[in-house]
This record gives structure tokens, C-alpha cells and sequence, in this order.
């Protein structure tokens, strides 16, 4: 199977971004929204940025490529039909009372294309569940922390470089894609929404799965759980400013830092 370099998922990413600008389909409002600080941004550079992570992922694993389809698929609709309230408990709780919300659709669709891609990427069953849990928590923890422009894509960043270093192509694979968004992302001319967020996620859960034994998974596993536990606080952390890659200057902790963040979301405008 051939691979993928970073370098090609950062051009197809900018190729298609520059494609869908040029195209518009169905005309360039429905491609733009209001992000935290008001300002109109394009929504192009997410499903680009998917769209060539899974061809990445394809060539290198394709049941990586699978799951990273999924979980673009998911966000999308999220981001055309999603209804704002955050945290499972809250989709789980409109669930038991009849309501199958966006939320919802996300947690099971990509869980389940998880699972199957972690059943197929690994031999025995602990590791195939633990793969699965990698996976969709790793494209969970980064939409939560798309709460500002850059944290989604500058966490795959500072997450996937360290696993290119061991030699892994699907970690370059969620690398290039990141990296191709991160300026404009930053600039804020583009957010890359729930279909973004989930999907370069997908791909660096599945370059962890790929990177990783028995122990390296149970540690990410555990990782990702916390965090999906400690959603609120993980999104109040991400927003509050103290990134390296945040376009405006850091600030520090005040009590205005641990505001709720609903309502405030890059991805979601």
C-alpha cells in the first residue's frame, strides 16, 4: 500500500479548500458563519481538510480512512443540523426522552466506526475495544477543544509531530492537513467546524492505534475518557488563551476564565 506523506494531505487540503471557494455549492452564504468574536468566516477548509485525510489514511491503512470518512460525515451533520447543547450528558439525557439529537448521532456513529476500525487495525480483542476507544475519543477530545481559532488544528499539531518522529504515516497524514488550515484557521477567515475537528482527529486516533501496543493504548484510552468525562473543562481550558499558537497575546487565569463556553464556539458560531 502506497503512503502518504504530510506534504500531499497539506495540498490536496488547500486544493479542495480552494476548490469549494471558487465552486460555492448551493452559494457562498450557506458556506459562511459568525465565529466567537463576531467575525464571518468560511467553512470550506473543514470539509476539504476531511476530505483529504481520509485519502491520506486510505492510502497508508484504509479502515483508517473508513473511520475518518465517518467521523467527517458525522461532524457535518452536527454542523448543519447540530442543536449546541455539549457534553454527553446532555444527548444522553434528550435521548432517554425521545429526542435523537446531532450530538447523539456523533457519539454512536463515530464510536461504532471506531470500534470497527480498531477491530481491523488490531489482533486480539482487548486491544481491538482499546483501539476503538482511541479513536473515537481522540476525534472527540479535538472537537472540544475547537473552541478559538487554531486549537483544533494546532492540537493535532502538537499531538501528531511526535508520531511522525516514530516513523508513523498516519500521524503525517492528520499533520498535513492540520497544518495546511492552521494559518487561515488562526487568521480567522476560516473555522474548520465539527467536520474538521472530528475527522483530523479520527486520524491521529487512528496513527495512535497504528503507533501504539497493548500499553501505549490503555494509556490513550484512559486519556481520552478523562477528557470526555471533563468535557466542560477541557473547552473552558482551550478557550481561555494561553495556547503558544493563540492569535491574540495569552492572559492569564482569572474568574472570567472558567466562564461556560456555550454558546462561544469557534466551530459553531
Amino acid at each position: 500500500m502506497r503512503g502518504a506523506s504530510p506534504a500531499l494531505t497539506a495540498v490536496l487540503t488547500r486544493a479542495g479548500t480552494a476548490l469549494l471557494r471558487a465552486k460555492a455549492p448551493g452559494g457562498r452564504k450557506r458556506w459562511e458563519r459568525t465565529n466567537y468574536a463576531g467575525r464571518t468566516v468560511e467553512l470550506y477548509a473543514g470539509p476539504a481538510s476531511a476530505l483529504a485525510a481520509s485519502v491520506g489514511a486510505w492510502r497508508v491503512r484504509p479502515a483508517a480512512g473508513v473511520v475518518v470518512v465517518v467521523a467527517g460525515l458525522c461532524g457535518a451533520y452536527d454542523d448543519l443540523a447540530g442543536d449546541h447543547r455539549r457534553g454527553f450528558r446532555a444527548h444522553l439525557g434528550a435521548l432517554r426522552d425521545g429526542e435523537v439529537t446531532s450530538g447523539a448521532v456523533k457519539l454512536f456513529g463515530i464510536s461504532a466506526a471506531g470500534l470497527v476500525a480498531g477491530a481491523l487495525m488490531k489482533e486480539r480483542a482487548l486491544d481491538k475495544v482499546l483501539a476503538g476507544v482511541v479513536i473515537a475519543g481522540t476525534a472527540h477530545f479535538v472537537n472540544l477543544v475547537d473552541v478559538r481559532p487554531g486549537r483544533a488544528a494546532g492540537a493535532v499539531l502538537a499531538l501528531g509531530v511526535p508520531g511522525m518522529v516514530r516513523s508513523s504515516e498516519l500521524a503525517g497524514v492528520a499533520v498535513g492537513a492540520a497544518a495546511a488550515v492552521l494559518p487561515d484557521d488562526l487568521s480567522e477567515r476560516v473555522m474548520i467546524g465539527d467536520v474538521g475537528a472530528h475527522a483530523l482527529g479520527a486520524a491521529l486516533g487512528a496513527a495512535v492505534v497504528a503507533g501504539n501496543a497493548r500499553a501505549g493504548l490503555l494509556v490513550h484510552a484512559a486519556a481520552a475518557v478523562a477528557a470526555a468525562v471533563r468535557g466542560d473543562q477541557v473547552s473552558r481550558v482551550s478557550a481561555a488563551g494561553r495556547w503558544g499558537f493563540s492569535r491574540s497575546s495569552p492572559r492569564p487565569f482569572t474568574s472570567d476564565t472558567f466562564r461556560p463556553v456555550e454558546g462561544s464556539r469557534h466551530s459553531c458560531g
